[in-house]
């Protein structure tokens, strides 16, 4: 799984409780989506999970990105707050599931896995 996050605290702590996890495997983490784009075309992730509101491109731009790169990779979306219209959004852009920050971490750790267990876009 890549982790896209910018803010460095949140990106830190949630790589490290789900590097924690023996079932989650975080191969990279980065702060941008241009960066996830190129790592996910390096490293072919199963799962991203991706922030919206990033510098540069937002959640949706590198959600299409990265399928573009890794078209087997499936992405999720967690993000402070999000509108309907950037649900539909990322919705089209390719992900599968969009989660506010603010739910439990079991929720996100079953959203990550439910994603790699789903059937590959490409």
């Amino acid at each position: 799984m890549v982790l896209v996050e910018d803010n460095e605290t949140f990106r830190q702590t949630l790589e490290l409780l789900l590097g924690l996890r023996g079932d989650i495997d975080v191969i990279g983490a980065v702060a941008t989506g241009s960066e996830a784009i190129a790592l996910s075309a390096r490293l072919r992730p199963d799962v991203v999970l991706m922030d919206y509101r990033m510098p540069g491109i937002d959640g949706a731009e590198a959600t299409a990105g990265v399928l573009a790169a890794s078209p087997r990779s499936r992405v999720v979306c967690l993000t402070a707050s999000v509108s309907g219209d950037e649900i539909g959004r990322l919705r089209a852009a390719g992900a599968v599931a969009c989660l506010t920050k603010d739910v439990e971490l079991d929720a996100i750790i079953g959203a990550i896995h439910a994603a790699a267990a789903s059937p590959s876009p490409a």
